[in-house]
């Protein structure tokens, strides 16, 4: 089994001229079933225009695909309390499977107190928050905000929150490593380590990066698999997964059981 805990629905240049809602899902759709993977979540974004739908307009969207969850993006730029109050909702009827922080986009460390009531969320209704650690894919992010080391800090002070630290903090994977290894609370996905397919230089080093990391924290029970597709190629990331030294047990935790378990999937 194969879940992918981190794809999009916005419309990117990497998708060409697939420009509707309904056709980036058949896409997406699509996509899983030639490379095999059974779920996916989607994540909306934490701003809502043309190019980047709601996540009522995801929910609606993906509705009659039951291999389709949403984890809702939120912002406190762009997001009321009546967004959240609707996010609760959502968590309540299973529509959502968890809300998602964009810091870095949004120039915010995740320890801010503003974000303190989605967390509080999360707490009670047992959902995890994903948080954007590492490189930002726009130019208008600010990477002080999304470092890794920060989650330690919002782990610390939230022991029952389940944090989702996204892209392993790329390109402080160790900075990663260590916070993943200290809280057992926190978990990361290695999405988006590559903008569309990997190279086989890079691919090499990442390969040497993600063994480490997993080498230094332990058994991969923190580990999740996720791609952030489109942005990056799900046959690429499929045989760069293949190329890590796993145990069958490891491998099975990192493709789908953690995922399953902690999105209650």
């Amino acid at each position: 089994m194969i879940i992918d805990c981190h794809t999009h629905l916005n419309q990117y240049e990497l998708l060409g001229k697939i420009s509707s809602l309904d056709d980036r899902v058949k896409k997406l759709i699509e996509t899983m079933s030639s490379h095999n993977v059974d779920y996916s979540l989607v994540l909306s974004s934490y701003q809502v225009n043309e190019q980047r739908p709601s996540t009522q307009q995801l929910i609606s969207a993906t509705e009659k695909y039951d291999n389709l969850g949403i984890v809702a993006g939120y912002s406190i730029n762009n997001h009321t309390e009546d967004d959240l109050k609707q996010y609760r909702e959502w968590i309540k009827d299973g529509s959502i499977k968890g809300l998602k922080l964009y810091c870095g986009y949004e120039h915010y460390y995740p320890y801010d107190t503003k974000y303190q009531k989605v967390y509080d969320t999360c707490v009670e209704f047992g959902v995890p928050v994903m948080i954007h650690t590492g490189d930002t894919f726009s130019g208008q992010g600010k990477l002080k905000f999304s470092h890794p080391i920060h989650i330690d800090e919002v782990a610390v002070d939230n022991p029952e929150l389940k944090i989702v630290m996204c892209h392993l903090g790329n390109p402080w994977i160790e900075d990663c490593q260590e916070v993943v290894y200290k809280n057992d609370n926190v978990y990361a996905d290695m999405s988006g380590l590559a903008v569309g397919k990997f190279d086989h230089i890079f691919e090499m080093r990442m390969i040497e990066k993600v063994a480490e990391l997993i080498n230094y924290a332990g058994e991969p029970r923190y580990l999740l698999y996720g791609t952030d597709w489109p942005i990056s190629d799900m046959d690429s990331y499929l045989s760069f997964v293949a190329k890590l030294k796993l145990k069958q047990k490891y491998r099975d935790e990192l493709m789908y059981q953690n995922a399953k378990e902690l999105f209650n999937i």
